[in-house]
């Protein structure tokens, strides 16, 4: 054995003690890490080989480092761990993660006769490029260098800062996948003793499919967000038509200077309205294809099951764009325009001689248009926090229903009525047909009311009787059929039940 990892040692100054020099007990405390605790190595200098370090030091291994360069890597890691040459570091652990890139397996294979027998953890992730260039996954490919190893995928997904702060401040869940059941037991044993969970994703064979869990860049968020932006397009040319084009074409009036807040903030209240009503929109479906199949025991359409699966993300942005109308809205009389029309009004109405301007109807209809509208951005507020893992966790499953879907339909009835208040009489009256196009607020209102219409049939005894009935395993007759695989000239059966 070198005597380096004793001159390594002593060269960590006295910065990285109070950071990562010792364990972490129950109360927060340091303390050294036990004499008679298991041996882990670690190969790699870089920041993840760093974080794992500290991670495992403060779970209370006994962990060894192997760097190419140790003089210069010892006082980047805590005082606790002995950091050494590779050859070094492999010989006595049994478990040795892996915190080198791919390019640099190879420079690995001078250790083979060391490494024997040993669990070899990887913990890299390919880049998108390297991910589609190669048909194996960085974890096979150590696999195909390391015949004589075992090799287990883990902690590709934990972050450097996820390692160093614990997993409260990120993910818990580790997936692990190899091909040795014991290897993975050992792997899963030490994930729970450093506060994660693991979770077993099968064979090596399932390591790319790990691998590309990193890159996907909110995958949930993908159809939601095309959808939002989608609305908004539509919605802001069809804005920018009737208030901006119309006035200029017919009027000669240059409207342009709205496009920038009036427009948008015109705009954002109908993507809001128009998502939140397509968040409760697929349940009225799924209810309705369960009432026509007489039974729950059928799979839904592919699209209406992705639907299904994408409310969460769809009302999260409805709140969203409701949060924008609502600055929004504030800073309209702090625009110069704003502030000109008041003069303009005030003069014209000078002139005209009149001392008093009044008008008791419109008045109470802004009064209520406002309150009504406060009330529903609330209730969506409301659903945007128990959305939250850390609130939606804290309720039972009666709760969270009663929230996301009772208080949810409640705030769509809030955003209607605040729909219907804005736009009075102005949906008959000719003046506001712009273009022959007919106000914004109208062509919102499609949807929700379809929604709400179809919530309050679902209430009638003869269907929310039924309904209930299906949804407990009552099945219509003739509802589920199937052939039989061996006459499969045979009829169609009838299961009974």
């Amino acid at each position: 054995m070198s005597h380096q990892p004793a001159v390594a040692t002593k060269m960590s100054g006295e910065m990285d003690k109070p950071l990562i020099g010792r364990h972490l007990d129950s109360d927060g405390s340091l303390a050294e890490a036990p004499s008679g605790a298991p041996k882990v190595g670690i190969l790699g200098s870089g920041d993840f080989a760093r974080s794992l370090a500290t991670r495992l030091v403060g779970s209370g291994f006994n962990v060894v480092v192997g760097s190419r360069n140790p003089k210069r890597s010892a006082g980047l890691f805590p005082s606790a761990a002995q950091v050494t040459f590779q050859v070094d570091a492999v010989s006595s652990p049994e478990v040795i993660f892996v915190a080198v890139f791919r390019e640099h397996y190879s420079s690995l294979c001078r250790l083979s006769e060391q490494l024997a027998g040993k669990i070899l953890v990887d913990v890299s992730n390919p880049t998108e490029q390297e991910h589609l260039r190669h048909r194996e996954s960085n974890a096979e490919y150590l696999a195909s260098l390391f015949p004589t190893c075992t090799v287990v995928k883990a902690f590709n997904v934990i972050s450097a800062w996820t390692l160093q702060a614990g997993p409260r401040d990120g993910n818990r869940q580790v997936p692990i996948c190899g091909d040795q059941p014991e290897a993975k037991r050992a792997v899963s044993e030490m994930v729970h003793a450093m506060g994660f969970m693991p979770v077993d994703m099968g064979s090596l064979a399932s390591s790319r499919e790990v691998e590309a869990i990193p890159l996907r860049l909110l995958p949930g968020w993908k159809v939601p967000t095309l959808l939002a932006l989608g609305l908004f397009v539509c919605f802001y040319a069809y804005n920018f038509i009737r208030d901006v084009l119309q006035p200029y074409v017919q009027e000669r009036k240059n409207k342009f200077y709205k496009l920038p807040v009036s427009v948008v903030n015109t705009t954002l209240p109908c993507v809001a309205y128009v998502l939140l009503s397509l968040v409760y929109l697929p349940g009225v479906l799924a209810a309705a294809l369960q009432l026509r199949r007489g039974t729950k025991y059928r799979r839904f359409p592919d699209w209406l099951d992705h639907w299904l699966q994408h409310r969460k993300q769809i009302g999260l942005l409805s709140f969203f764009c409701a949060a924008l109308h609502a600055l929004y809205s504030f800073c309209l009389p702090l625009r110069r325009s704003h502030r000109y029309d008041l003069v303009n009004l005030a003069v014209k109405q000078v002139l005209a001689n009149k001392s008093h301007l009044w008008v008791e109807e419109e008045v109470w209809r802004m009064e209520i248009y406002l309150s009504v509208g406060v009330l529903a951005l609330g209730t969506l507020s409301l659903l945007a926090v128990t959305s939250l893992p850390s609130i939606a966790n804290s309720l039972n499953w009666r709760e969270f229903s009663f929230v996301q879907s009772t208080l949810g339909f409640v705030a769509l009835v809030l955003s209607t009525l605040h729909t219907l208040i804005y736009g009075w009489t102005r949906a008959f009256e000719e003046k506001h047909y712009k273009f022959f196009l007919p106000p914004t607020f109208t062509l919102t209102l499609l949807v929700p009311c379809v929604v709400i219409l179809a919530r309050g049939l679902f209430l009638l005894p003869c269907f929310s009787r039924r309904l209930a009935k299906i949804r407990r395993g009552w099945e219509r007759d003739s509802a589920v059929k199937f052939t039989l695989p061996t006459a499969p000239a045979l009829a169609e059966k009838t299961s009974h039940v």
